[in-house]
C-alpha cells in the first residue's frame, strides 16, 4: 500500500469514529460526546430557584431546612470552627493519604461503638474520604482492584441514584444487580423478596445495605428483619457493605441508628463500611466522611489500608481537612459532642413532626389510599407512591418540586407550607389516573 493510500485509510477510520470529522482535519477529540442527561436531583433544585410562582416548594433538596425554609448552620459547629480558626498550632499542609487521624478514630468509635471488640482487636481500618460519595468509592475502588473479577454489588431496588454511577465509575466498572426492596403494593419493606434475591445471589457477592433511613423510601427493616438479612448473608458467604448517611438524623439516637451495623460486626462479619458527615452535621459543603474495613485480623487491616491508600492517592491524594477538624472537635470535646447530640435531635424531631403532620392532613381530607407508611418510614425522605404522572401534576400545576419516582424531602416541609402541600397531592392523587 503507498504512503497516500495508507494516510486515505487512516483518514477514513478517523471520519467514522468521528462523524464531525472532514477531510479537511477538522477533527476534534470531543466531536462525538453526547450531551448527557441532567441529574434529577440537581436538576429539580434549579427548576425550583428559577420559578418565580410565590407558592412553591422544594421537596427534592436534599439536605435539611429550618421551620423558616432555610438552610441551617449547627451552632454547634459554628462554636468549633471558631475554635479550629483559633488554633495556631494548624496549618493547610497536606494530610496524610487516610485523613485527619484524630477525626478517623472520633468517627470509627462513633460509628461502631467506642466498646466494639474489632477496634480494640485494630480488625477496623478506617480513611477519611470525601463524604458519602467519596467514601463509597473508596470501598468500590477497593472493590474493583483486590476483589475476584466478576465480583458483583447487590443494590436494593430503589436506591439513591447515584450509587450505581459510582459502581459504574470505579476502576473497570464493578458488575452490580439489584435485590427487592420496595413493596410498592403495601408501601412497605419486601423483606421476603429481599432474602429470596439474596439467597439466589451467587455466593461471595457484595451486598449493599442502607444502615438506616434508607433513600429514597425512608423503610428500614426491623431488629428482626436485620438478623433474617445477617443470616442469608452469612449462608451465602456475602460481605455487607453498609452505607451510613444518616446516623443520629434518621431517630435521633445514634446508637440505635447504628444498631445493624454494629450487629453486624458482632456476628464476626468482614465488610466495609462508608460513613457521612453531611446530613448529621449539616457539613455539606465540607465534603466530611470516611471508608472503614472491618478485617479478620490486624494484619490484614494493615495490608488492606496499604492497598486503600491507593486508592485514594491516584484518585485525589488525601483528603480535605477544614471538615475533618470541625467534626473531630465535636466529637473530641465532651461539652460540644452533648450539645451536638441535642441538636441533631431536634432536627430529627423537627422531621418527625413533618411526618406526623402530612399524615393527619391527607387523612383529614380523606386521600384515597392509606398513609400510614409516611409515619411509619424514618429520615430525610419518604416514598410516597404517587405515580410519575400524578407527581407530574404536583410539580406543574402545584409548584411543588420533587423527584419523578414520588420521593419528597421531609426537610423540605414546615407548618406553613404542609397544608398546601396536602392539598396538592391529594388533588393529583384524585384526579390523575395513570
Amino acid at each position: 500500500m503507498s504512503t497516500e493510500s495508507a494516510l486515505r485509510r487512516v483518514s477514513s477510520l478517523i471520519s467514522h469514529i468521528n462523524p464531525n470529522n472532514t477531510s479537511g482535519g477538522s477533527y476534534s477529540w470531543y466531536g462525538g460526546i453526547q450531551l448527557a442527561p441532567p441529574d434529577e436531583i440537581f436538576n429539580t433544585g434549579i427548576r425550583y430557584k428559577a420559578d418565580t410562582d410565590p407558592r412553591k416548594v422544594d421537596l427534592g433538596v436534599g439536605a435539611y431546612r429550618t421551620d423558616e425554609g432555610k438552610p441551617l448552620v449547627l451552632n454547634v459547629v459554628k462554636k468549633a470552627e471558631q475554635m479550629v480558626l483559633q488554633d495556631l498550632s494548624l496549618n493547610k499542609e497536606y494530610l496524610a493519604i487516610d485523613g485527619d487521624a484524630k477525626f478517623v478514630k472520633l468517627a470509627r468509635e462513633l460509628l461502631f461503638g467506642p466498646n466494639c471488640v474489632a477496634i480494640k482487636e485494630n480488625r477496623i481500618t478506617t480513611l477519611q474520604g470525601i463524604s458519602g460519595t467519596g467514601s463509597l468509592s473508596i470501598g468500590t475502588g477497593f472493590i474493583a482492584h483486590h476483589f475476584p473479577k466478576g465480583t458483583t454489588i447487590y443494590y436494593s431496588k430503589p436506591t439513591w441514584g447515584n450509587h450505581l454511577s459510582i459502581f459504574q465509575n470505579s476502576g473497570a466498572g464493578i458488575p452490580s444487580k439489584p435485590y427487592r426492596y420496595w413493596d410498592a403494593k403495601n408501601r412497605k419493606l419486601d423483606i421476603k423478596g429481599m432474602v429470596e434475591d439474596l439467597r439466589n445471589a451467587p455466593e461471595r457477592s457484595v451486598v449493599l445495605l442502607h444502615a438506616c433511613a434508607h433513600n429514597p423510601t425512608g423503610i428500614d427493616p426491623t431488629k428482626e428483619e436485620w438478623k433474617q438479612i445477617a443470616s442469608v448473608c452469612r449462608e451465602r458467604n456475602h460481605l455487607p457493605f453498609f452505607d451510613s448517611a444518616y446516623q443520629g438524623f434518621a431517630s435521633g439516637d445514634l446508637d440505635q441508628d447504628a444498631w445493624a451495623i454494629r450487629y453486624f460486626v458482632d456476628q464476626g462479619f468482614e465488610m466495609i463500611a462508608a460513613q457521612s458527615f453531611a446530613k448529621n452535621f449539616g457539613l455539606y459543603n465540607e465534603r466530611v466522611g470516611t471508608c472503614s474495613f472491618v478485617c479478620k485480623d490486624s494484619k490484614q487491616a494493615a495490608a488492606v489500608l496499604s492497598q486503600a491508600k491507593l486508592v485514594v492517592r491516584a484518585n485525589y491524594s488525601n483528603p480535605p481537612s477544614h471538615g475533618a477538624r470541625i467534626a473531630g472537635t465535636i466529637l473530641g470535646t465532651p461539652a460540644l459532642k452533648a450539645e451536638w447530640i441535642q441538636e441533631l435531635k431536634g432536627m430529627a424531631n423537627r422531621i418527625q413532626a413533618m411526618r406526623v403532620a402530612l399524615r393527619g392532613e391527607l387523612e383529614r381530607m380523606k386521600t384515597p389510599g392509606t398513609w400510614d407508611h409516611i409515619t411509619t418510614q424514618i429520615g430525610m425522605f419518604s416514598f410516597t407512591g404517587l405515580s410519575p404522572k400524578q407527581v407530574a401534576c404536583v410539580v406543574d400545576k402545584h409548584h411543588i418540586y420533587m423527584l419523578s419516582n414520588g420521593r419528597i424531602s421531609m426537610a423540605g416541609l414546615n407548618t406553613k407550607n404542609v397544608k398546601y402541600v396536602a392539598a396538592a397531592i391529594n388533588d393529583a392523587v384524585v384526579n390523575v389516573r395513570d
